[in-house]
């Protein structure tokens, strides 16, 4: 898209036509289901989008806590996602909120967001996300269908709602960085900042008792690009790493 800037001339009311000035567009992003297998030879499930922890079960509500992570320049676009959801791991269905970690148009550009498949993400313009920041994110079943949405940037005291419907069954709960879909397919991942650190967590109002099976690698074009660490010794968090080399879980 590009935006043409008008100017009045003083000695006339002739409108004279700038230059056409570039301006970055945002993308429609979408977070995809798990593209995974249970094959992984580092961890207990690979994907080409997604890496972190994933656990399947009946889940009604879940937390996180994570710092949002720089993102270095790249040659082209690349996209990163941190995020707490609900499904998808195991079926079609998908509720969850985050932020985004991206670099495009020659600039890193930072953002929250929330999303229930099949839309793309909703972004959510009361909260400015740079950098750094702390966030706290929660997802919880309400009465009937209807669930409520909440993140918060703890850094700058900013916070946003949402009250939702959602009929997805609740097969699993997820910490997750993440590689988006752009234009349909699954982006190249960003070279986020590392460690990234997810803790802590909770599934169903407590402890989720992570696991080293619960946890994922990414890889794209048969390259390992993001790694978590085993589970912190209270089995509530974690740390995830650009590249193939897990970093140390986070201390406790």
């Amino acid at each position: 898209m590009k935006r043409f800037l008008l100017l009045v001339a003083a000695s006339s009311s002739a409108l004279v036509a700038t230059a056409p000035v570039a301006v970055a567009t945002s993308p429609a992003v979408f977070h995809r289901p798990a593209i995974h297998n249970r094959a992984a030879t580092s961890a207990g499930w690979s994907a080409s989008n997604w890496s972190g922890y994933a656990k399947s079960g009946s889940y009604s509500s879940a937390t996180a806590h994570w710092v949002v992570p720089s993102v270095s320049p790249t040659s082209g676009s690349t996209y990163s996602s941190a995020w707490v959801g609900i499904d998808g791991f195991t079926n079609s269905s998908l509720i969850q909120t985050g932020t985004e970690s991206d670099y495009y148009s020659g600039s890193a550009h930072y953002n929250a967001w929330w999303e229930i498949l099949p839309a793309a993400e909703t972004r959510i313009s009361s909260i400015t996300v740079r950098p750094g920041d702390v966030m706290t994110a929660s997802i919880t079943k309400g009465s009937g269908s209807t669930w409520t949405i909440t993140i918060n940037d703890t850094t700058n005291g900013q916070s946003f709602t949402t009250q939702q419907s959602y009929s997805g069954p609740g097969a699993s709960v997820e910490w997750i960085e993440e590689a988006p879909s752009i234009g349909g397919r699954v982006a190249t991942l960003a070279h986020y900042s590392s460690p990234d650190t997810f803790d802590p967590g909770t599934a169903n109002g407590g402890n989720p008792g992570l696991t080293a099976a619960d946890s994922g690698i990414m890889v794209q074009k048969q390259r390992i690009v993001s790694s978590p660490s085993v589970p912190d010794s209270d089995t509530d968090g974690f740390n995830m790493a650009y590249g193939s080399t897990a970093p140390a879980p986070p201390a406790t």
